[in-house]
């Protein structure tokens, strides 16, 4: 278990982490997340121990990062943003090296090194020079050196960052196998990420935190939460037939699509029946009609810019 307790980070005059308090537990992939400047990557190397706190404490499985930090950091496995490495070794030779660091000899830092290789699908640039990867790649051996010594915790900075589709996917699949038997922290802005990979999320703005709960719990949330989305395959007058039906908010037009339409609903209350009746009654020309389980993105907006008016006003 990661336990955070009160934890600040200044330079200087500047507050980049401000009293977090969260705790994670074994099987939970915690999306860690945040528009630019909020603090995260700060978080992550506190976390890591790679940055000493201004204030609180971080242990690991019992440990304090600060007070037993060669058990806490023998505990984590740990992907910083841009999967820094030696570009002028080989894939092979990179690995065998962090498993030398690692403390694994003989036998076991060759199963180790080969071990790491095959889960993270390396074998067919093993003798290829680090500075000749792709991208995608360069992050996968990244994460080949933090899951040699099968850590507890892996904590992962920005993994997919810069990544073509299908390196997304493929290295997001490899995070759910990895995350069966681990406590998995993904700090990431890409909002995707979240709803593909994590069971939780923790939203923060400015060192704080906003938001915290499960994607669904967030999406929940969101104004979009229970709305009911239309596409006509002509143009039709929606709210003519809605005014005044119990339930039902606002109608938004698609900036981008003039036939599609958002029906918001008030309360969060599920108002599908009540328009699907609606829409047989009047004889829709309905394309499409579906429920929107709510906007992660949405929320994410609403969360963290309120925060930044807050501050702006106070």
């Amino acid at each position: 278990m990661i336990e955070i307790q009160n934890l600040s980070k200044r330079f200087d005059q500047f507050t980049a982490v401000d009293n977090l308090s969260f705790t994670v537990k074994e099987g939970e992939v915690l999306g860690f997340l945040g528009p630019n400047g909020a603090g995260k990557s700060t978080t992550m190397k506190v976390i890591t121990g790679f940055l000493a706190p201004s204030e609180g404490t971080v242990t690991i499985d019992g440990f304090d990062i600060t007070e037993s930090p060669i058990e806490a950091k023998s505990l984590i496995g740990y992907l910083p943003e841009g999967a820094p490495s030696y570009g002028d070794m080989t894939t092979l030779e990179f690995l065998k090296f962090i498993a030398d660091v690692r403390g694994f000899k003989g036998e076991e830092a060759a199963v180790r090194v080969q071990r790491a290789l095959d889960e993270v699908a390396l074998n067919n640039v093993a003798h290829q020079t680090i500075d000749t990867l792709s991208k995608g790649f360069k992050r996968r051996v990244g994460l080949a050196q933090a899951i040699m010594h099968d850590p507890k915790v892996l904590i992962l900075d920005e993994p997919t960052d810069g990544l073509d589709p299908n390196q997304k996917h493929h290295v997001r699949e490899l995070i759910k196998n990895l995350a069966k038997d681990k406590i998995v922290v993904i700090s990431t802005h890409i909002l995707e990420e979240v709803s593909a990979v994590c069971t939780r999320a923790v939203i923060i703005a400015q060192g704080r935190i906003v938001a915290d709960g499960t994607p669904a719990e967030l999406e929940a949330k969101s104004r979009y939460h229970q709305a009911v989305s239309v596409r006509f395959t002509e143009q039709y007058d929606l709210s003519a037939d809605l005014s005044g039906i119990p339930g039902v908010g606002d109608i938004e037009q698609d900036g981008e699509d003039e036939l599609r339409f958002t029906v918001l609903a008030e309360n969060a209350e599920s108002i599908f029946s009540t328009v699907s009746e609606v829409a047989q009654k009047n004889s829709w020309p309905v394309d499409e009609f579906h429920v929107n389980r709510g906007q992660l993105e949405d929320l994410f907006r609403t969360v963290t810019q309120s925060g930044q008016e807050e501050n702006n006003h106070g």
